[in-house]
């Protein structure tokens, strides 16, 4: 089974460069303008951890998960996390799980962990390998990336941006670079979202989203939880998953590694 995906992966790398040496061999050597230069960047994506795959009730759970957060699914690029599978001896189909998330508005864009036989076939479906999160660097990765760190420039944080009224369904509320305060309570339907934290002193019904520029050291607190999404640098939980301990009352959210948790708020 190994063996006929690799083969595969390898048969598409080949047509790949083939295709490339073609395009080169016909063009003009140095005539032409520059199309394209490759930069690196870092980028702040969303996981979807997959713990089984089956067609019937991942169907069923994307759909109520796009019933509670409809903008949240919407053109979503995500990484698929494989490292959960419960039965690794189990194949998942790639190219049946990917068209399904599209249909959805879930884009996967690659795939991280899992076993070698697994990032094989997800090459197959056009899903590349990441490097886990925990691989180690070189000495001279990690001085390149505290220089670079380094010279750049600290994006300062702007006065709290604070809202009286009450959001109403269908609103949205961004707070660029700064706090987001807000007074009134946040309507089912609504979304809220801020670069940095946000506080919220009446119910929150619809959706909450802090550091949505990778900023992973935001909170959320608010008086009384019955959020429809509360997310944090990307993870986040929605209804059914709040549906706990703190429902309906007040809470402070945050990130602990890659888990958003759920805390309550004493008086």
């Amino acid at each position: 089974m190994t063996d006929t995906l690799a083969a595969k992966a390898a048969q598409l790398q080949e047509r790949l460069l083939n295709k490339a040496g073609k395009k080169e061999a016909n063009s003009p050597a140095d005539n032409e303008e520059t199309s394209f230069q490759l930069k690196a960047t870092r980028l702040t994506l969303t996981q979807l951890e997959l713990y089984d795959y089956d067609y019937d009730n991942f169907n069923r759970q994307m759909s109520k998960n796009l019933k509670q957060a409809p903008h949240f699914f919407n053109q979503t690029p995500v990484v698929i996390t494989l490292d959960k599978i419960r039965n690794t001896d189990k194949k998942v189909d790639f190219i049946e799980l990917t068209q399904m998330c599209q249909e959805y508005g879930v884009f996967p864009i690659a795939v991280r962990g899992g076993t070698e036989e697994m990032q094989l076939s997800a090459l197959v479906a056009g899903l590349p390998a990441l490097p886990n999160q925990g691989s180690s660097k070189s000495s001279n990765d990690d001085a390149t990336d505290k220089a670079q760190e380094s010279a750049a420039p600290k994006e300062e944080m702007r006065p709290s941006k604070i809202i009286h009224r009450p959001v109403r369904s269908g609103q949205q509320i961004y707070a660029q670079g700064c706090d987001l305060i807000l007074l009134g309570p946040v309507s089912t339907g609504a979304e809220v979202l801020s670069d940095g934290n946000i506080h919220i002193y009446a119910p929150l019904r619809g959706r909450a989203l802090a550091g949505i520029r990778g900023n992973k050291d935001t909170h959320i607190f608010c008086q009384q939880l019955e959020a429809e999404l509360v997310s944090i640098a990307g993870h986040y939980k929605v209804s059914d998953d709040l549906q706990g301990t703190h429902w309906g009352q007040s809470i402070h959210a945050r990130l602990d590694g890659q888990h958003l948790k759920i805390s309550g708020l004493t008086s």
